[in-house]
């Protein structure tokens, strides 16, 4: 048993480290274009099923609330928490367009997505991301090893070097909180300086 514990710590700290390693660029890129949609009045739209919606509501909050830093609100929706446009979507069209519909009503030129799929084929998720592109919105994947479809409509694409589900959505929340962590310094720490 205790090496069983063991292994999954180990590979999670495995799996993290490659994909610091392989991403580092592009965390720091896509932390610097949230900190500049919020500075500009954008909003972030955060979307995704299961786990996924779970992050997606997780991510949501570090933004609207705060992270570490005492700061002003940043406007971040989770598009997988209310439940009555939800199943008014799924009812009337289908389960698939219940992110879709909520990216034409809600997103608008400026504003940037957060699609998350551990298997990057999701047709809801897909499906967002496609309205989003059609409204110019940025795009940013978080997905797994095999998550090309997802990947090859987004502009900036994380995909976590592994096909094991947990192992890629705990990296997806370690990400997470590294890019709500940079936001914070980008847009705060030089007003505490200045």
């Amino acid at each position: 048993m205790r090496e069983k514990v063991q292994k999954i710590f180990k590979q999670s700290i495995s799996v993290k480290q490659q994909f610091v390693d392989k991403d580092i660029d592009t965390i720091i890129e896509v932390s610097k274009l949230l900190a500049d949609t919020f500075n500009k009045g954008g909003k972030l739209l955060l979307f995704g099923n299961g786990g996924s919606a779970s992050d997606a509501s997780h991510i949501a909050a570090e933004f609207v609330n705060r992270f570490k830093k005492e700061r002003p609100a940043l406007p971040a929706i989770a598009l997988n928490t209310d439940m009555a446009v939800l199943t008014s979507i799924a009812n009337d069209y289908d389960y698939a367009n219940i992110f879709e519909r909520q990216v034409k009503a809600l997103g608008q030129e400026g504003d940037v997505v957060i699609a998350i799929s551990t298997s990057g084929s999701s047709p809801n998720v897909v499906k967002a991301v496609d309205a989003a592109k059609r409204k110019k919105l940025k795009t940013i994947a978080f997905t797994g090893a095999k998550g090309d479809e997802l990947a090859s409509k987004s502009d900036y694409v994380f995909a976590v070097p592994s096909t094991d589900t947990p192992r890629i959505q705990e990296t997806h929340i370690t990400l997470a909180h590294a890019l709500c962590q940079m936001v914070e310094e980008i847009l705060f720490e030089a007003h505490r300086k200045g």
